[in-house]
C-alpha cells in the first residue's frame, strides 16, 4: 500500500483556478473505491463532485469544509490498494 494525495483536478477550459469545498462524502478511516465521489466543490459557475482516483482507506483529510482550494492542492491522503 502507498499513500496517495488526492488533489483538486483542473476544472476545465475557461474555468476558475479554485473552488470552495462544500462537503466531503468520506471521512478519515473510511474504506473507499476508485470512482466513488470524494467531495462536492463549488465555484461561482458550477457545483461538481470530485471522484476518487484509487481504492483504499482515507488516512488524512487535509481541507476543511468551506475552505477555498486551488487546482492541484491536495484534498486528502489515501492509503491506496490499487
Amino acid at each position: 500500500m502507498a499513500d496517495v494525495e488526492v488533489k483538486l483536478p483542473p476544472l476545465g477550459e475557461d474555468a476558475p483556478s479554485e473552488a470552495r469545498l462544500s462537503f466531503f462524502y468520506v471521512e478519515e478511516g473510511d474504506d473507499v473505491s476508485k470512482g466513488d465521489d470524494l467531495c462536492e466543490m463549488v465555484t461561482d459557475k458550477a457545483t461538481f463532485d470530485v471522484p476518487l482516483p484509487c481504492s483504499g482507506t482515507v488516512k488524512t483529510v487535509l481541507v476543511k469544509e468551506g475552505e477555498l482550494v486551488k487546482v492541484g492542492d491536495p484534498l486528502i491522503i489515501i492509503d491506496a490498494v490499487d
